[in-house]
């Protein structure tokens, strides 16, 4: 039996990257998956690909700053499904720019689908997963640079620390509201995906190479010099929806190769 088997999960931004190897474990671990993004071709192959492993999914069109579509998803969910016990905010986006570089339009850009979106996200999400009387787990997906300032990464940063303080105050509300619904934040390091192809740390050299050369990665601040796939996040995310994790709300569980830990000095390597 899988680890969140029976359960049903909502999962945005599920198209490509961590959001789809999110999906994918969700759905090989026995949960049926509701997956939304706005690329339809990518996330129809997502769900597909967990449907022809034996799971269940369903993928709707979504763009998570749209509050209107909001009833809709969720209203879907409840018609197929009648609940909802894992509800997964992985939508995001990160433009790279200085402070003064950045335009207005771009700095709203991100707050609309980091902030908007994963606040929408809850807002809509957490009444189904209410009616159940048996709880759930949601899932916030931050940034190892919404734990601490990156030059060049300002408005993602304050997207990303926002989203740590706001999976906080989620998971109080509902411990208050004694209803069992848990909720964390997960703060990836470098991970392989699209977003670390537009990362300006060496990024240009470390992804010209294959294998990435460990040295770069390791000057981009990772002590390992290991760059993160986006199942090493999916399964840290499999946690925190199981039921094995069920006294564990309002925490950060920081998924970097030790990044957060502090500088690798030279005697490490002595």
């Amino acid at each position: 039996m899988g680890q969140v088997q029976g359960k049903v999960a909502l999962v945005t931004g599920a198209a490509a990257g961590i959001g789809a190897a999110i999906a994918s474990t969700l759905g090989r671990e026995g949960a049926r998956v509701v997956l939304t993004d706005l690329d339809d071709r990518r996330g129809e192959d997502v769900a597909a690909g967990i449907r022809n492993k034996g799971g269940e999914a369903l993928y709707l069109h979504q763009d998570v700053t749209e509050e209107a579509r909001w009833p809709e998803i969720i209203g879907e969910v409840e018609r197929r499904y009648g609940r909802l016990d894992i509800l997964v905010a992985n939508a995001g986006i990160a433009i790279i720019s200085t402070v003064t570089g950045m335009s207005l339009a771009d700095w709203r850009k991100q707050m609309a689908v980091n902030v908007d979106g994963v606040f929408l996200t809850a807002k809509y999400g957490i009444p189904l997963m209410r009616q159940s009387g048996e709880g759930g787990s949601i899932v916030m997906i931050s940034s190892v640079a919404g734990l601490r300032g990156s030059a060049g990464l300002a408005g993602y940063s304050a997207t990303k620390g926002a989203v740590r303080l706001f999976a906080k105050s989620v998971a109080l509300e509902c411990a208050g509201a004694r209803d069992n619904i848990r909720c964390n934040s997960v703060h990836p390091g470098i991970i392989a995906t699209e977003i670390w192809e537009k990362m300006p740390v060496g990024a240009q050299d470390a992804r010209a190479n294959a294998p990435i050369d460990p040295q770069v990665v390791a000057a981009a601040g990772v002590p390992t010099g290991k760059l993160g796939t986006p199942q090493d996040i999916a399964d840290g995310v499999l946690f925190l929806a199981s039921d094995a994790s069920q006294y564990i709300t309002g925490s950060e569980l920081v998924i970097d190769a030790g990044m957060m830990a502090g500088r690798l000095g030279n005697l490490a390597a002595r």
